[in-house]
């Protein structure tokens, strides 16, 4: 598919009405750091989808005379939200070519997380699909013929125009992001679900996040994908991005856990490597999310237990396991790691399946 097959030319038939559904957030295996432009990844990724750590947003719309522009409120957990305002403003215009439809209405939008606010769980990916499922909903009510394959689609290609990983957050536990030769039907406009069946070790695999850090990034990630524009190891990586993609295919079709306790780990430690080696450079960890790497590699040789680390672009872990050790991990978290987590705070979380309509 390309982008024209997203454009809808649809005539505002409706007066008004409402919808609700939640997004997740996700969480990255392999990968993606650097961007082209309209929000295209310089190289595919793959995630878990989480359960738990989700947005709920609630679009009510109604008819107005003025169709030259948007008109929306924004609410945050009921209240007004303006400091939210332009990102969705600028959102809107990225997607007005394929959803004109919108500018015929004046929208309320209102959202909450189930995840505390600033608790480091970055809300964007989770946010831009919850509202992009509301979106294709109204234009679902405007075009009932839609097939639900093109649903999801649109609604993962509006999701990535508002933030990119937003795209892996609309549906499917386990989610492709960018054209890869060994994943039928992927795309560098959508997220599809992982196509092959995924071992049983992988079934309600367990995420829990330890909040390191709960203050704002130094370093933005919109300005660290561009940072990978003139990057010395830029081609390298994306390069090696490719080939863990296609190596972790496999393991999550066999379920070879030591194979993805290495693939996992060396990706994230890879992402940060990629910012310590940017110009201007920078270090999103922290000495706390040393220490509980650290702590974890001692864990696991010493008990032979398959639990990991990942981390996205910021100094939280997301420690990775089996669900049929979750009562070991959990007390090893509770004996030797809270310490290192600011006020103490951690969140517990698995494999989701994707937004729901509510």
């Amino acid at each position: 598919m390309s982008e024209k097959d997203f454009i809808a030319n649809l005539s505002a038939a409706i007066e008004n009405g409402n919808f609700q559904w939640s997004a997740p957030s996700n969480i990255a295996l392999v990968k993606y750091w650097g961007k082209k432009e309209h929000q295209i990844p310089a190289n595919p990724s793959i995630s878990f989808t989480l359960n738990d750590c989700k947005t709920i947003t609630r679009l009510a719309f109604a008819k107005k005379e003025n169709t030259d522009s948007f008109s929306f409120d924004l609410l945050f957990e009921g209240k007004p939200k303006e400091d939210f305002k332009p990102k969705i403003q600028k959102f809107l215009e990225r997607i007005a070519i394929y959803c004109p439809y919108l500018k015929s209405y004046h929208l309320t939008i209102d959202t909450e997380n189930t995840f505390p606010h600033s608790s480091g769980i970055a809300s964007s990916a989770s946010g831009m699909a919850a509202l992009s499922m509301n979106i294709m909903s109204l234009e679902k009510a405007l075009n009932p013929a839609m097939t639900e394959d093109y649903f999801y689609k649109k609604a993962s290609f509006l999701a990535r125009l508002g933030s990119g990983s937003a795209c892996r957050s609309v549906k499917g536990s386990v989610v492709v992001w960018g054209n890869h030769v060994e994943i039928n039907g992927s795309s560098d406009l959508f997220g599809v679900e992982f196509p092959s069946k995924i071992h049983d070790n992988f079934k309600n695999y367990q995420d829990t996040i330890l909040l390191v850090d709960k203050g704002e990034k130094q370093v933005s990630s919109t300005v660290g994908h561009d940072l990978m524009h003139n990057h010395p190891f830029a081609e390298q990586r994306f390069e090696q991005a490719h080939q863990n993609l296609y190596k972790i295919k496999s393991i999550l079709e066999t379920g070879d856990l030591e194979e993805f306790i290495k693939i996992v780990e060396s990706e994230a430690l890879t992402l940060h490597a990629m910012m310590m080696t940017s110009m201007p450079y920078f270090i999103l960890m922290k000495p706390n999310t040393l220490e509980i790497i650290n702590r974890i590699w001692k864990f696991r040789n010493e008990t032979k237990i398959p639990v990991c680390f990942t981390l996205d672009a910021g100094a939280n872990v997301h420690v990775l396991y089996p669900e049929n050790v979750i009562e070991s991990v959990l007390q090893f978290i509770k004996d030797e790691l809270l310490g290192y987590c600011q006020n103490g705070q951690y969140i517990c979380d698995s494999i989701g399946s994707g937004a729901i309509n509510l």
